[in-house]
């Protein structure tokens, strides 16, 4: 079996593309199993975050061609976009670089704030859709459970995650960035999700005086407030809870835009053109790009957290080093692994095979045994099968070894000498 991965990332595809691509847990599902057929796309499995779309596959060394370039289209219907419009900004791995990058991903190697922990989770959850949609096989059930391992030791044996940051803590810092402190400004929070749990998280250790936190559904909202001392605003005060914050962090799981620019224009107004920091770090975006235009507004998206990060990921470089060796070695072991995955099947029909001709021969030579009774018949048959085991045990056990610790391609070979189907 062979593996795919293809998609785009915060450093392929501007947030403006990711956001066309971005799928939610039923989108995710019913994508799956349309994409998997059984045949060029054995297995399917989507990893979608703000960050990244990526669609990781089996199928068959012949397949991969035509495997990666079902995914291609995949994603571009998708996105709703003309056939072969991501291609400048899709990459695709295969087999080893698959499984490194995979790796890497669940280890937040490839995360633009490195040792951020959420992106574990993220492909957890990716895995539990695929396994819910039925498009999980035996080989990606054995990678995904692999990268969790290798995910838990890089976290264990280096301290990549040591001071962990995440998109949250940087949309805190640009806020600190803009007003020097946050001791006595009001921040609302749009969106009471994990990111707004985790930015509220940060607000309080930087001394934001007040937090108001404003959602759909006010209860999801009022259970990060009591934790966090902050306030819940219904969502239909919203243009009033604008005109009281000096930070905004849009952080909504809405296919649509919730704040625009004549509500921004509004709500300056009524502060008297005080200056206003508003950082949407949903996507698809939540906060209309236009709102950027009125004066007095500072207004990021999720592509413009890099530049506070790129300190971050300086000082995390060392130990990023270390986190790649034990990457490595961890996808020579699942090569390894998958290896043992192919030849399985051959070293079980050999042995059938040897048994088939055990029992032939015994029908060949049954006549020269007399009459025998039924018990006799079986306990002769029994005795040559395990004759035929043992004898083929070591020769088997020792092909084993001999695949797992070699990169040679023997499945092949074997199946033409005993003259067994693939």
């Amino acid at each position: 079996m062979s593996i795919i991965l293809v998609g785009v990332n915060h450093k392929t595809a501007p947030v403006e593309i990711r956001e066309r691509l971005a799928f939610n847990d039923e989108a995710c599902a019913d994508g799956l199993r349309r994409l998997v057929d059984g045949e060029v796309v054995r297995e399917g499995l989507i990893v979608s975050t703000c960050n990244r779309v990526e669609i990781l596959s089996a199928t068959t060394a012949e397949q991969l061609e035509s495997g990666a370039g079902r995914l291609a289209q995949f994603l571009d219907a998708a996105g709703q976009l003309p056939a072969g419009f991501l291609n400048s900004y899709l990459y695709r791995h295969t087999d080893e670089e698959a499984v490194r990058h995979l790796f890497r991903v669940a280890s937040s190697l490839d995360s633009m704030v490195v040792g951020e922990p959420q992106v574990l989770g993220q492909v957890r959850r990716a895995y539990s859709v695929a396994v819910e949609a039925g498009t999980a096989g035996r080989v990606l059930n054995r990678l995904v459970h692999h990268t969790f391992r290798v995910a838990k030791r890089v976290r264990n044996e280096t301290g990549i995650a040591a001071n962990a940051v995440s998109i949250s803590y940087m949309a805190v810092e640009l806020g600190k960035k803009i007003f020097d402190s946050l001791k006595g400004c009001t921040v609302l929070l749009i969106g009471a999700g994990e990111m707004a749990e985790l930015s509220a998280r940060h607000l309080v250790n930087a001394g934001a005086s007040r937090v108001l936190i404003v959602n759909r559904t006010e209860e999801a909202a009022r259970q990060i407030a009591d934790e966090f001392g902050a306030v819940t605003v219904p969502f239909e005060r919203l243009d009033q809870a604008l005109a009281e914050a000096d930070v905004v962090i849009c952080s909504t799981g809405a296919p649509t835009y919730v704040l625009t620019e004549a509500q921004a224009r509004q709500a300056l107004s009524r502060k008297r053109n005080r200056p206003t920091c508003m950082i949407d770090i949903s996507v698809p975006r939540n906060i209309d790009p236009a709102v950027g235009k009125v004066p007095n507004v500072f207004l990021f998206d999720i592509d413009d957290l890099e530049s506070v990060i790129s300190s971050n990921i300086r000082e995390r470089e060392r130990e990023a080093e270390r986190a790649e060796l034990i990457v490595q070695s961890e996808v020579m072991q699942f090569q390894q692994s998958l290896r043992l995955m192919d030849i399985g099947p051959t070293i079980g029909a050999m042995r059938e095979n040897f048994q088939e001709v055990a029992r032939a021969e015994m029908a060949r030579q049954r006549k020269h045994l007399g009459v025998l009774t039924k018990e006799q018949e079986t306990a002769i048959e029994a005795l040559l099968l395990t004759t035929v085991n043992k004898i083929s045990h070591p020769i088997l056990n020792q092909m084993r070894r001999f695949y797992e610790s070699t990169e040679a391609e023997t499945v092949p070979d074997e199946q033409d000498i005993f003259k067994l189907e693939e």
